[in-house]
C-alpha cells in the first residue's frame, strides 16, 4: 500500500474511532451538538442504540487498523478492502435512510480510499 492510502485508512479509522466515542459515551452530550436532526428529548431513550451502533463503529476502525499492522502486502491490501468496502456500503446505507450528509463525511473518503489502494496495487 502507498503511503497516501495508509494515511487515508488511518484518518477513515481514527473517524470511526470518534464515532464509537460519541455514541458510545457522549451520546447526550457530543451526540446532541452532533446530530442535530435528532430531536433533544429522543437521546436518552435512544442511547442504548446508539452505544450499539457505536460498537459497529469500533469495529470498523479495528478492522481498518489491523490492516495497517499486518505485514503481508497481500493480506494489508484484502483487508484494507473489505473493511473500506464496509464503511462504504454504511456511509451509502446512511446517506439513503438518514442524512445526504453521510455520504460526504462517512462513504466518499472510503470510496476515495478503495480507488487509491486498487491503484496502487498490493
Amino acid at each position: 500500500m502507498t503511503i497516501l492510502s495508509e494515511i487515508l485508512i488511518a484518518i477513515i479509522a481514527i473517524e470511526h474511532l470518534y464515532f464509537l466515542y460519541i455514541e458510545m459515551f457522549a451520546w447526550e452530550t457530543i451526540g446532541k451538538k452532533t446530530f442535530k436532526t435528532i430531536p433533544a428529548e429522543l437521546f436518552k431513550p435512544t442511547k442504548a442504540l446508539a452505544a450499539n451502533q457505536g460498537l459497529y463503529n469500533g469495529f470498523l476502525a479495528a478492522g481498518l487498523v489491523w490492516s495497517l499492522v499486518v505485514n503481508n502486502a497481500e493480506w494489508h491490501f484484502n483487508i484494507a478492502l473489505f473493511f473500506l468496502s464496509c464503511v462504504s456500503i454504511a456511509g451509502i446505507y446512511g446517506t439513503i435512510t438518514a442524512s445526504k450528509k453521510i455520504f460526504f463525511v462517512q462513504a466518499l473518503p472510503a470510496i476515495i480510499a478503495i480507488l487509491i489502494l486498487i491503484i496502487s496495487g498490493k
